[in-house]
């Protein structure tokens, strides 16, 4: 019985967490909890272990202890779904073709907005300063072109299509930074040339979506992403996706 007691109070608390408490902030006070819902400390107690185990809440002990909320955003979604991918055994190249389908839609979809001049195209070329200023630096170049990529995935007007591409965005993203570092340890990372072509197809990407040319937009978003990707691919293409080593967990930590 006071298992299915701590379970009906756990509804309860992620109902209200998932319709509004704001990131950070602390739930009411246990001794509170348990009037308000006419438990036993020890049900309320698991019913706040179900909640810390699903993520939503972080129970802190001492002076300042008390339940606080993780509300889930795109980032929380990103780090499930590449779990996920990486227990169905999906490869690097599985990712990649799923990508070619996602994100030229996202180019289209910024050459199509009435008001890219005031939103993703101001964002674009800030990223696109960024990037040059880069070439040479191999990770830190990397990170910025992969940006360049998660700014597109602003174009799509659809919350829930934008949720899932951005996380399919940042899980290969993630994958990319992690190919970085290896390869410039071992002096592998692609000459500054191919850094910057890579920097002048972006610029061209720009240049489309500021002209609003959707056609145009998307067909170079193919082409420009099987270039980037085979990079990568030539390697680690049969890789299983990696959500599990400290290096992947830090980086998802940090979206």
């Amino acid at each position: 019985m006071s298992s299915r007691v701590a379970e009906s109070i756990a509804a309860d608390l992620r109902k209200r967490i998932l319709r509004g408490d704001a990131d950070g902030e602390p739930l009411p006070r246990q001794d509170d909890l348990t009037r308000q819902y006419g438990v036993s400390g020890p049900s309320l107690r698991e019913a706040l272990r179900i909640l810390e185990a699903e993520g939503l809440i972080t129970v802190r002990r001492g002076k300042f202890g008390g339940a606080y909320v993780h509300k889930p955003d795109w980032s929380s979604a990103a780090y499930a779904l590449a779990l996920s991918l990486q227990g169905q055994g999906a490869t690097l190249t599985d990712l990649a073709r799923s990508l070619l389908v996602f994100e030229p839609m996202c180019a289209a979809g910024c050459a199509s907005r009435p008001d890219r001049a005031e939103t993703i195209v101001p964002e674009l070329k800030g990223n696109l300063a960024d990037t040059e200023a880069r070439i040479g630096d191999s990770v830190r170049f990397s990170a910025s072109a992969r940006r360049f990529h998660d700014l597109l995935v602003g174009g799509l007007a659809e919350e829930s299509l934008r949720l899932i591409v951005r996380s399919m965005v940042a899980i290969w993203s993630i994958q990319e930074q992690i190919w970085a570092e290896t390869v410039t340890a071992s002096a592998q990372y692609p000459e500054p040339e191919s850094q910057r072509e890579a920097y002048r197809t972006h610029a061209a990407m720009l240049r489309l979506i500021e002209d609003g040319d959707v056609e145009g937009a998307r067909r170079l978003s193919v082409t420009h992403l099987e270039a980037s990707q085979a990079i990568v691919l030539k390697r680690f293409g049969g890789e299983v996706v990696d959500a599990s080593s400290l290096a992947a967990v830090q980086a998802f930590k940090s979206l």
